[in-house]
């Protein structure tokens, strides 16, 4: 079994680790030795793990580790995955058992994305890195998914669609198909995106529509 470290002890650090959990009773696969924190102190403890310490402690990590980084922020997934620079430690997709693929030998993955539990991908995918797909969430044929982002409950992505980086999609966020979804995008639970959308903008409602904050 290899070793794992969460970065996160939040909620989605949690479910990461039941992830793992599934997994193992699928194929003994990790060693699951704790969490990474950077707001939590040292040696506060869940049902799951305890936290063995922040960024520093994971730079200054003396063997091989493989670690999944869970915090469901794209600005935050790009900035700690960039300061992580220990040439120790690799970045593994973690993904679901009950995950259903149309065709898993056509799905291209990258590095370090999270695949949580009753996600549903068809054939032709290409996901890049450090992507969470959380629950329930659908890609259809021949989508491309950039890096750093974030997909709530039930978003569901229809074919051909093209994603960039980091952006967020709401709970029950819905795409049409052969879309261009830039970087930097962000939509609001519930939103229906019919149309191309502009990068750094928030989208609501249904059809979606920038919203002026």
């Amino acid at each position: 079994m290899r070793d794992i470290l969460i970065y996160g002890f939040g909620g989605l650090g949690n479910e990461v680790a039941c992830i793992i959990r599934h997994i193992n009773c699928v194929s003994p696969t990790w060693n699951l030795l704790g969490y990474i924190d950077d707001g939590v102190a040292a040696g506060t403890e869940c049902k799951y793990g305890k936290v063995l310490g922040n960024l520093e402690t994971l730079n200054s990590w003396t063997a091989p580790v493989s670690v999944v980084i869970a915090i469901a922020n794209s600005q935050y997934l790009e900035k700690i995955s960039s300061s992580i620079n220990n040439p120790l430690i690799d970045f593994p997709n973690i993904i679901a058992p009950n995950v259903f693929f149309f065709d898993q030998e056509s799905v291209q993955f990258g590095k370090g994305n999270i695949i949580t539990f009753n996600c549903r991908l068809s054939c032709n995918i290409r996901i890049g890195n450090f992507n969470v797909l959380n629950g329930n969430v659908s890609l259809g044929h021949d989508d491309v998914v950039g890096d750093f982002n974030v997909l709530f409950p039930e978003t569901r992505i229809s074919g051909q669609t093209s994603i960039g980086n980091r952006n967020f999609f709401g709970a029950r966020t819905f795409v049409a198909q052969c879309l261009r979804i830039g970087n930097d995008c962000r939509f609001g639970a519930g939103a229906f995106v019919l149309r191309k959308t502009k990068d750094g903008c928030l989208y609501m409602g249904n059809p979606a529509k920038i919203v002026v904050i």
